[in-house]
């Protein structure tokens, strides 16, 4: 019989710091001893990738690396790489939520301050490890730092008199298919395609060329990685040995602007400039009537089979370092994606094309039979994505807030769960807090929901949360602002929005004993974690 678990989604930048946002330092170990002391047996995060457009963890620049804001700055000098002078005279940072405009820069300034005492430390007893890890990586490493290195030299050119000559060219080539704001954003922002053709293209001696004149910005980018790697797998370690496993979420896509695209392009539809022929979303849902356009590459799934999938396996396999599960989001998309012509304003108009997902899946399963994935099966599901999820044993997910829209058969309400085999919440990063959900429902759909929870009202995200405790899912995740009953400005994200979200932080005095306690008894009358 599996054993009955819970646990609470709370991505790292929401814990409390110092530094103006949450990271691997002393409060995310805290918040692990947190979670043992209350029973929880899961954390489950957000994509820990280096972030990119709207600082999103779904828009990453790589798939594979780290997100440098998260490392620890207090770890930095106890590595005596910066002095703790350092971190006085702070920028007057926010504690309840993510500035990323003060963030950036701060710590930006800090990791490259500690670089350069690695550097000119010749013979420090962590060169090794260091030279070891970027062995061990250096399949995706590379790319991944000469990308940077590139993106940042040219976005730093380009805010120069000089570096504006072939703006307009590139406006030229793209505005079929970007807004002006959009050609601004990605000319600034050095998408690769702006780059010079050859190394756009990746012409083996213009990588040459780049690769030694930015020699020492490739190394800080993979100096920055190594010490993200050796604080999360040291905060893992921690997870692990108080009990606390953590669930890795993977969006499905990657973003355009991205070390994957750039050094892979065959593995996705693209043209010959690099522009994708068609682009990711979903028609319109429960999140936004227009749909939502996310813009990402779709992926060239031919190529990806003739290679029997290895891109996927080893992102699987460097997800799998560093979680114990991995929440997939988007599972539909490997049945069929929404394919939306790259230009569009909406998702409103798109097709529904095939995805091979059985056989990508049991090429996974061949190398990690196990399959510890969650599948995000949410939207409009078809019998054809049931069964490539039930084909493989997954898991999926019922979120109660959708279970409540005046019909009584709803697949979300926990008396029609038809298995165990379940991951349950009472909602994601993507919905409001339960506490704002329930205010703004109109009355008749309140009625429902007070008649469910036998409740006249009061305390309904407690009330929510202990009936999915006490419903037959196996797994069960309570984002971290119901167990606060918190309100609509603690939301983590709005679909359909590209400002004021990814902010949301608790402070240091918000996880109580009052807290722990509720948790325990919560466990207690749900049998769970015991």
């Amino acid at each position: 019989m599996k054993q009955r678990e819970s646990g609470i989604l709370l991505h790292l930048t929401s814990l409390p710091s110092n530094y103006g946002i949450g990271d691997l330092g002393k409060n995310a170990f805290k918040f692990v001893d947190f979670l043992s002391n209350a029973g929880q047996r899961l954390w489950q995060i957000l994509p820990i990738n280096p972030t990119g457009f709207k600082d999103s963890p779904y828009q990453s620049f790589s798939t594979f690396a780290g997100n440098p804001l998260l490392i620890d700055l207090d770890n930095l000098v106890v590595l005596g790489f910066i002095e703790s002078n350092s971190l006085e005279n702070l920028p007057d940072f926010k504690t309840e939520e993510v500035d990323y405009e003060k963030v950036i820069p701060f710590k930006n300034r800090i990791m490259k301050q500690a670089y350069k005492t690695f550097k000119e430390k010749r013979f420090h007893p962590l060169k090794k490890d260091f030279y070891e890890f970027r062995s061990k990586n250096e399949s995706w490493l590379r790319d991944y730092a000469l990308f940077m290195a590139v993106k940042n030299h040219f976005i730093e050119f380009r805010s120069t008199e000089k570096g504006r000559f072939d703006q307009e060219l590139y406006k030229n080539q793209h505005a079929e298919f970007l807004t002006e704001n959009q050609l601004d954003d990605y000319y600034y922002g050095a998408v690769w395609q702006s780059w010079p053709k050859d190394l756009a293209t990746r012409k083996p001696h213009s990588i040459e060329k780049w690769t030694s004149i930015l020699k020492k910005e490739i190394g800080y980018y993979e100096f920055i990685q190594w010490i993200f790697n050796k604080q999360y797998e040291e905060l893992k370690q921690y997870a692990n040995k108080k009990n606390v496993k953590i669930i890795g979420d993977i969006p499905i896509f990657v973003a355009l602007d991205s070390a994957d695209c750039w050094s892979n392009p065959e593995l996705f539809l693209l043209d010959s400039t690099g522009s994708p022929t068609g682009v990711a979303g979903v028609p319109p849902d429960y999140f936004s009537e227009d749909g939502q356009l996310w813009g990402n590459p779709l992926y060239n799934w031919q190529t990806m089979q003739n290679t029997n999938f290895q891109w996927w396996i080893n992102r699987i396999k460097r997800f799998l370092e560093l979680s114990d599960y991995i929440r997939i989001d988007h599972f539909r998309g490997f049945d069929s994606f929404w394919n939306v012509k790259y230009g569009a304003q909406t998702a409103k108009i798109g097709r529904w094309e095939k995805a091979p997902g059985v056989a990508l899946f049991t090429a996974i399963k061949k190398e990690f039979p196990d399959l510890p994935i969650i599948a995000e099966d949410l939207g409009v599901i078809t019998e054809d994505v049931e069964t490539l999820r039930d084909e493989f044993s997954l898991p999926g997910m019922k979120v109660m807030q959708f279970g409540f829209d005046g019909a009584q058969n709803n697949i979300h309400l926990p008396m029609h769960f038809q298995t165990n085999h379940t991951v349950v919440y009472t909602g994601t990063h993507d919905n409001d807090t339960t506490q704002s959900w329930y205010e703004k429902l109109p009355f008749h759909i309140k009625i429902q929901v007070k008649r469910y929870l036998d409740s006249e009202g009061e305390d309904i995200p407690h009330k929510m949360i202990r009936c999915a405790l006490l419903s037959i899912g196996d797994k069960v995740i309570i984002p971290m602002q119901d167990l606060l009953s918190q309100g609509e400005n603690y939301r983590m994200n709005t679909p359909g929005t590209s400002t004021g979200n990814w902010q949301y932080r608790i402070t240091a005095d918000a996880l109580s004993p009052k807290l722990e306690k509720l948790l325990k008894d919560f466990n207690y009358i749900s049998d769970r974690n015991l």
